[in-house]
This record gives structure tokens, C-alpha cells and sequence, in this order.
């Protein structure tokens, strides 16, 4: 892909990371008349299990509320996402919330292994 065939993707992907609110920014990123990357489909949930892991590992405060929740389930409840959530009849594929199950095991172990270590050096 040249330079130029990138830069009308990158100057979209460049508003959207300077919205001024999280809302402005997923609508700009469900904006209809930007085509996805062609890719989209094959990568869609590497690029969802990157951002959550860096958002909670980002943000102690949602960091503790994700690991409060112990070993529940956790669902994305929306009817209109059968592919993140549980969609409108429930049998959804609900990817966000393995996504989130499985950042919260991800990040008990590295919790875990800090404390491992600190106990060593202690």
C-alpha cells in the first residue's frame, strides 16, 4: 500500500483519537461511508484483545472493577451486537465478554507473578 492510498485511513484514524469524548470517537469509528480495512474480519479480535489489555492495564480503577468480578461471566448486553454481545435473542457470540474474561485472567497471573516476586525479593 503506497503513502498516499494510506493517508485518507490515517487522517480518519488520527480524528478519531482526538475526539474530544470516547462517544464522538466510536462514532466516528461506526461512520458508514469509511470503508473498514480489508482485513477487518481476520483481525478484528487481536485488535479488540490489544485494547482492552492496554486500556485495563492503563487504568487501576477499571483494572480493580474488571478483577472484582471474580469468576462470573461477564456479558456484553446489548441487542444489536450479535457478534461483540449477546445480541437481541441471547445466543450472541458475546466476544467482548471473553475478551474481558479472559484480560481478567491475564491479569490475576501478572498480578500474581508481581506478588511472587516481591515476596522474593522481601
Amino acid at each position: 500500500m503506497t503513502g498516499a492510498s494510506r493517508k485518507p485511513r490515517t487522517r480518519h484514524a488520527d480524528l478519531i483519537r482526538r475526539a474530544r469524548t470516547p462517544l464522538r470517537a466510536a462514532e466516528l469509528g461506526r461512520d458508514s461511508s469509511r470503508p473498514l480495512r480489508r482485513d477487518w474480519d481476520r483481525v478484528k479480535d487481536d485488535v479488540m484483545r490489544s485494547a482492552v489489555a492496554a486500556k485495563f492495564r492503563t487504568h487501576a480503577d477499571i483494572r480493580d472493577i474488571l478483577l472484582s468480578t471474580g469468576d462470573e461471566e461477564i456479558v456484553e448486553d446489548t441487542a444489536t451486537g450479535h457478534y461483540w454481545g449477546r445480541g437481541r435473542t441471547g445466543t450472541g457470540k458475546n466476544m467482548l465478554g471473553r475478551i474481558l474474561m479472559r484480560t481478567r485472567g491475564r491479569l490475576r497471573a501478572e498480578l500474581a507473578e508481581v506478588q511472587r516476586n516481591q515476596g522474593r525479593r522481601g
